[in-house]
């Protein structure tokens, strides 16, 4: 049942995705890992104006799955299971994506890299990060409406919960401190994405 629900989901959410880029021989799959308030949303947004992916934004798709967003384990494991499915279909198709998504325990990420590997696709993974005091600012001015113009509901009481299940990348990948000038890692990306 349950997997008869995700894919009815991912067919309805395919629809959202419009303007889709050319299909590539070798598409990209670039993932961005971070917790909450480290920057994935201006990160993703700024690289999708150099390169013209899809991106699949964790926080859009949940609110498109769910009215009330609760951040709990049973509706995170059907929105990555949803999340995968359309990872899978669009490089499938050749087309090429960044995914904005938390990922911070190594099994969930290795599905991802097992996606990737299984369609030949080139993979790219950047990890987020920024001061403490940075995250818990950026949370606050969220949590009293004068954030930036991102989809996120997590809070500093979500980051706190998700903090300790935080673990460390062991792959070649980026790291981008937001706190930062991210021009230069986005320099990076866009011509490791571009080879």
């Amino acid at each position: 049942m349950e997997t008869l629900q995700v894919i009815a989901d991912t067919h309805r959410l395919a629809d959202m995705f419009e303007n889709l880029p050319d299909a590539e021989a070798q598409p990209t799959a670039i993932i961005v890992s971070g917790l909450p308030g480290t920057g994935k949303f201006f990160f993703c947004r700024r690289l999708a104006e150099r390169l013209p992916f899809v991106i699949l934004e964790s926080d859009v798709i949940r609110k498109k799955l769910f009215d009330d967003p609760t951040h709990s384990g049973a509706e995170s494991a059907h929105l990555f299971r949803t999340i995968h499915c359309l990872m899978d279909n669009f490089l499938q198709k050749g087309i090429p994506i960044i995914l904005d998504a938390t990922n911070l325990a190594r099994k969930h990420r290795e599905r991802l890299y097992r996606i990737a590997e299984r369609l030949h696709a080139r993979l790219i993974i950047v990890q987020m990060k920024a001061p403490l005091e940075v995250v818990q600012k950026r949370l606050n001015r969220r949590a009293n409406g004068n954030g930036d113009s991102d989809n996120s509901t997590a809070d500093w009481s979500v980051y706190k919960k998700m903090r300790p299940s935080l673990e460390e990348i062991d792959r070649r990948h980026f790291t981008v401190d937001t706190s930062k000038d991210i021009a230069p890692a986005i320099d990076k990306i866009v011509k490791e994405a571009n080879r």
